[in-house]
């Protein structure tokens, strides 16, 4: 069993029941606990972006080709997004200073 506090509100405590194989590490048990938070908001992103909650379930095939279009779409955004992110950096870092006359 682990037990999370908030920061930002040390009154609120969540439990998790964790099942792991014998010997796995207390760190390593939170490091798994924590990146539960980093895919449920890629899901909510992918809901939001891509229509992954879009999909009315008929039959398991066109459930899985929906899911695995809609997650594709998602990565793609992101790596988009991260891309231009770096060029933004780029173009910072590169940037001639001032001319200075002389």
């Amino acid at each position: 069993m682990l037990a999370r506090r908030s920061l930002k509100r040390p009154g609120e405590i969540a439990y998790y029941l964790a099942y792991a194989p014998v010997g796995t590490t207390v760190e390593k048990l939170v490091s798994v606990a924590g990146s539960r938070w980093a895919i449920e908001e890629c899901f909510q992103a992918a809901k939001g972006q891509c229509g992954l909650d879009e999909y009315e379930v008929r039959r398991y095939p066109g459930w899985y080709r929906h899911i695995t279009l809609a997650m594709l779409a998602h990565a793609f955004l992101a790596a988009m997004a991260s891309a231009a992110i770096e060029r933004g950096r780029q173009k910072r870092h590169s940037r001639p200073g001032p001319a200075h006359r002389g």
